[in-house]
């Protein structure tokens, strides 16, 4: 199976640009199964309705989330009618939503996506690692699912990997989110999961992690708020993860970085390319 999984959208410009490429990936690389992290969609804060249905309808089959799910109020109460949209599993009992689910490929696979979040440098929530290990006993990679991807959505690159060491054997692709920055560790880990640290935003990299760069910069040099942070609006780099697995073991064969467009070195698969007209 081939999978995708395309980083942190952040405001319009990281919006333009999944809309613009993830046909493309699809199309280029026989993608079976996209899934898009959107927490940050809906001019930096949040996603609505309306942006998950365009997001949606430019080939995501999953949504994750994260720390801002809940920045749009809407969500509130459309996330419970829209079960493509996660949010982190271990937010208290009675969290609107859902933080697992088993979807359907075109082809009537079955693929487990699993969200998480992190707590070291985060809100205390429930513990990540007790909820993910639950969804994955649920339903076993091989058995029950073709494919498990989990998106864990954690500040500490050492939480990130231990829960990549965590899922080792039990998941196709463990991938982080929220950082913003895509990390340079791409690798199959020793009993066959996809792992990188961070799939990066899909985001105007002239700024700071997707963010025009003059309130940040006041706000570190300064110490004093000035207002809200307004999402940087240049050529956005689309960036995440494309993964191989093995269609009889669901674990992975390869892992490529994904990065595209705007202004960060490009990376794809060898395989990615146009079809002949």
């Amino acid at each position: 199976m081939k999978l995708l999984f395309l980083g942190d959208i952040v405001g319009k410009s990281g919006r333009d640009a999944v809309v613009r490429e993830l046909p493309i990936l699809r199309r280029t690389l026989g993608i079976d199964f996209a899934v898009v992290n959107a927490e940050n969609a809906a001019h930096g804060f949040g996603l609505t309705p309306a942006i998950a249905s365009e997001v949606f309808d430019s080939g995501a089959d999953v949504i994750t989330t994260g720390n801002h799910v809940w920045d749009q109020r809407e969500l509130l109460s459309y996330i419970d009618r829209e079960p493509r949209i996660l949010r982190p599993l271990n937010f208290p009992p009675g969290t609107p939503g859902r933080g697992a689910g088993l979807f359907n490929t075109a082809d009537g696979r079955n693929v487990l996506v699993v969200h998480a979040m992190g707590r070291v440098f985060m809100d205390p929530l429930d513990c990540p690692f007790r909820g993910v290990e639950k969804e994955l006993d649920a339903c076993p990679l091989g058995h029950m699912a073709d494919a498990v991807l989990v998106d864990f959505h954690a500040e500490a690159t050492s939480e990130k990997m231990a829960m990549g060491h965590w899922c080792d054997g039990r998941a196709s692709l463990v991938v982080g989110t929220h950082s913003h920055v895509p990390t340079g560790d791409a690798q199959v880990l020793p009993k066959g999961t996809a792992y990188q640290t961070d799939a990066g935003a899909c985001a105007d990299y002239n700024s700071v992690i997707g963010f025009d760069p003059a309130i940040p910069l006041h706000k570190f040099v300064h110490k004093t708020p000035i207002g809200r942070m307004e999402p940087a609006s240049g050529p956005a780099t689309v960036c995440g993860v494309y993964v191989e697995t093995d269609n009889r073991t669901g674990l992975a064969k390869a892992i490529t970085p994904i990065r595209t467009g705007g202004r960060l070195l490009q990376s794809l698969p060898a395989l990615a390319h146009e079809p002949a007209e």
